[in-house]
């Protein structure tokens, strides 16, 4: 009963030599074939845990999230340059619509500017020139009371009296 236990827990039980064979044959060897030994089992809480790799369900974890920050780290670099030269890209692109629809904008100015009737216009308009036999005129406009005068009168009066001023005697 105690070599039952022993092999149900895995451990070896002592055998006792087998007595040899005399005569006049040569003794016989058995070629052994492979066998797998039983490795026996370890005791305890730790032993009852342990798991793939024979390793903790603490450590495995711990690995596991060693192994997922390698690889966040590895990843987040290489996309954080992407995400910065797409953000580039699109600023380039934005600045080279904004740049193309100035260029058409002056291209088409020059053909306006072009155009001698255009060039005329602008001579007469900007600078004032007249053509020879022509008698400019130069119209000037009075130029109105401007609101410094009533103010430079009515400083330091409160508003309520410029007020009631102005209903009795009426506007100046």
């Amino acid at each position: 009963m105690g070599d039952e236990r022993a092999r149900a827990r895995g451990e070896r039980t002592r055998r006792t030599p087998r007595p040899r064979r005399s005569g006049s044959a040569a003794p016989r060897r058995r070629a052994r074939e492979p066998q797998l030994t039983r490795v026996p089992r370890a005791r305890g809480v730790v032993a009852a845990t342990t798991g793939f790799l024979g390793l903790s369900s603490t450590r495995r974890a711990a690995a596991l999230a060693l192994v997922v920050c390698a690889l966040a780290l590895t990843v987040a670099v290489p996309l954080r340059n992407y995400v910065a030269q797409r953000q580039e890209l699109a600023a380039v692109s934005e600045q080279q619509q904004v740049l193309a629809a100035e260029v058409a904008r002056l291209a088409q100015e020059r053909a306006r500017l072009s155009d001698p009737a255009e060039i005329e216009a602008q001579a007469r308009s900007r600078l004032g020139y007249v053509m020879p036999g022509e008698v400019p005129y130069v119209v000037q406009l009075p130029v109105a009371p401007g609101p410094d005068q009533a103010d430079a009168a009515n400083a330091g009066v409160p508003w309520y009296r410029v007020l009631w001023r102005e209903v009795a005697e009426g506007p100046q």
